[in-house]
């Protein structure tokens, strides 16, 4: 779901984003499903090994690139448990294989999936289960790199953050914990808007400044620049 202020009742888009730094890592960002949320897929050049991120839908583009780049699938990893980021997940799981991996707070979400999809209006699809519970400080292989789980609860009790590092360049997935001079919403089940906050200080902010930002939704933006200029969590 989208954030709070500036993001929320608006359709939340983001640019195609297509990055290789030194024929290491390879990064595409783009909108998908019915509520555009971020879906990503990141793989390393040299093993071809791949993760996709927070698949929401777009399933004949992450098999195009898969098919392009001749990728294969280790793992699908979830910022949270929200209908917008699981809704294709198994699909992903039977075309492409990899673990299905979530932080186990999101539990009891990621098992409402079917009421979820009712409540959205949102046809039911299959439901895979979780192969892997993820916690904080856990890494998730790519080939030659690895994903770091940062624990981001707030958002929803399960939230987590990946941080992947290529070289010089530092890439922060937050779903909807933090947005473009906004934060994620905390109205719906299980959000707590101080444990949201705590997190973006104590476990984002503290982060590299300019670590580039993708969120759940929306256009990617820095730490720095929301060190600076978030009204919503102020260091």
């Amino acid at each position: 779901m989208c954030g709070a202020g500036a993001n929320r009742g608006k359709r939340c888009r983001a640019p195609r984003t297509v990055a290789r730094s030194g024929g290491v890592l390879l990064v595409e960002t783009f909108p998908a499903g019915p509520l555009l949320c971020n879906c990503t897929v990141l793989a390393c050049a040299d093993t071809k090994d791949a993760i996709v991120i927070d698949p929401g839908g777009e399933t004949r583009r992450i098999a195009e690139m898969v098919l392009h780049y001749d990728l294969k699938v280790r793992a699908i990893i979830h910022t949270h448990a929200h209908i917008d980021h699981v809704y294709c997940t198994d699909d992903v799981k039977r075309q492409h294989g990899g673990e299905i991996c979530l932080h186990r707070g999101d539990l009891f979400l990621y098992d409402g999936f079917h009421q979820q999809c009712a409540v959205f209006g949102l046809a039911r699809r299959g439901v895979s289960p979780v192969d892997r519970w993820l916690e904080h400080g856990d890494r998730v292989a790519l080939g030659k790199h690895a994903v770091e789980v940062i624990h981001t609860p707030g958002h929803t009790p399960g939230s987590i953050s990946f941080e992947v590092v290529d070289g010089a360049r530092t890439i922060l997935f937050v779903g909807d914990t933090l947005f473009r001079r906004s934060v994620g919403r905390t109205d719906l089940p299980g959000g707590d808007t101080g444990m949201l906050h705590r997190s973006i200080r104590e476990r984002l902010y503290t982060r590299n400044p300019g670590a580039v930002v993708v969120p759940g939704h929306g256009p990617s933006t820095t730490l720095g620049e929301e060190l600076k200029g978030n009204p919503y969590v102020r260091p």
